[in-house]
């Protein structure tokens, strides 16, 4: 799965700090739900202190965790055509380019027994064609049924017996709690059903999506993640998924170039994961609503504007550069991820009241959501 790798520097120019430019655009219209059969796998009853969970957690061993939910992880080997350029490395001469196959491999996580998986949009981007390995080896074709690059969730579909199927659980990833013990199951250079454990070693990070816009709430673990783990599951000490795993941030690479584990990475929270599989699941396209705004990544008391679309709802609504966002609908804004979490609940078309600081003033000005364009112009 070589796009693992080329999202790393991506998320190292997210996280490290400056203008997150992603929060030109948040919501969705996708809170539509879908019925899903979810079989409970069988939880073991031994209580590690090492793997004992927060709050009404129970706490498994890595070994049970492995046990109960490696059937429901697969392996995902995707063939896409690229674009040959048509000089060599660094503009010396290399033929008149064309089109050339590529391989790429991920993980995913079987999430009902109707035959549909989880896994990141950037695992299944551009495919040909996608083939899952289960536990068992048995090797089938996969269906692409949608993908959304802004959140990089993506479901894809297996015609197989129900027996095959094993899904997990996914938890409530808005409980994960600095300091959680976490599992990651996956394919780390093309071998599957490896296992790490680590912590959550933070939550509310902000990502970057393959389209640029930002995921909010990401949860931070320093469980070993490599190229190939992207799309398999990071769990919670009861088994269940908490995100996917998704980026990595890392000083190491490879002799082929991909970067390796230094301890920092990342995963969409289960919560985004789930609402927006579930619409694709459904059939519903996944729209995000559009704001219009470049936000400033450590603002104090708000979310600070860096700067405004030209032609955008802000603009239209006369938000302006340097204004701080206190407020949605009343409801206190104090980062610049929890504006983006907030905006992330409404839809295109809605109106919404935001709460803004200029020169010392506080005022209140009505945005009208637009839809979001399919790609941020700048990074964050």
């Amino acid at each position: 799965m070589s796009r693992f790798s080329r999202l790393i520097p991506v998320v190292a120019g997210a996280v490290a700090g400056g203008v997150i430019a992603l929060v030109v655009a948040s919501g969705s219209t996708t809170t539509h739900s879908v019925t899903t059969t979810v079989v409970q796998p069988s939880r073991g009853t031994t209580i590690p202190t090492a793997l004992s969970g927060s709050g009404t957690k129970t706490g498994l061993t890595i070994n049970q965790i492995y046990r109960a939910d490696s059937p429901g992880v697969v392996d995902i080997l995707v063939t896409s055509q690229t674009q040959s350029p048509a000089s060599g490395f660094f503009g010396g001469g290399g033929g008149g380019g064309g089109t050339q196959e590529t391989q790429g491999e991920g993980a995913g996580v079987v999430y009902d027994t109707k035959g549909d998986i989880l896994t990141d949009e950037h695992v299944v981007a551009g495919a040909t064609s996608v083939q899952v390995t289960f536990q068992d080896g048995l090797k089938v074709p996969a269906k692409v049924i949608g993908t959304d690059p802004s959140t990089d969730v993506g479901v894809i579909h297996v015609n197989v017996p129900a027996s095959e199927l094993h899904p997990i659980p996914f938890a409530n990833s808005s409980d994960a709690q600095v300091g959680d013990p976490v599992v990651a199951i996956g394919s780390p250079f093309s071998l599957p059903e490896t296992t790490t454990a680590g912590i959550v070693s933070q939550v509310g990070r902000s990502i970057t999506a393959p389209n640029n816009y930002t995921i909010p709430n990401a949860i931070q673990t320093d469980a070993a993640i490599n190229p190939g783990n992207s799309g398999g599951p990071l769990l919670d000490a009861d088994g269940d998924v908490l995100g996917l795993n998704d980026q990595i941030e890392t000083n190491n690479s490879t002799t082929s170039g991909q970067g390796s584990s230094s301890g920092v990475g990342f995963a969409t929270p289960s919560d985004t994961v789930t609402r927006i599989a579930n619409a694709i699941i459904a059939g519903h396209p996944v729209k995000h609503a559009y704001v219009g705004v470049e936000l400033q990544g450590n603002s104090a008391g708000g979310a600070q504007v860096s700067s405004v679309q030209p032609g955008s709802p802000a603009s239209s609504a006369g938000i302006q550069t340097g204004d701080l966002i206190t407020a949605i609908n009343g409801k206190a804004i104090s980062t610049t991820d929890q504006f983006i979490a907030t905006v992330d609940t409404f839809a295109p078309g809605d109106t919404i009241t935001l709460t803004i600081k200029r020169n010392g003033q506080t005022q209140s000005i009505k945005v009208s959501l637009g839809t979001r364009p399919a790609s941020a112009t700048t990074g964050g």
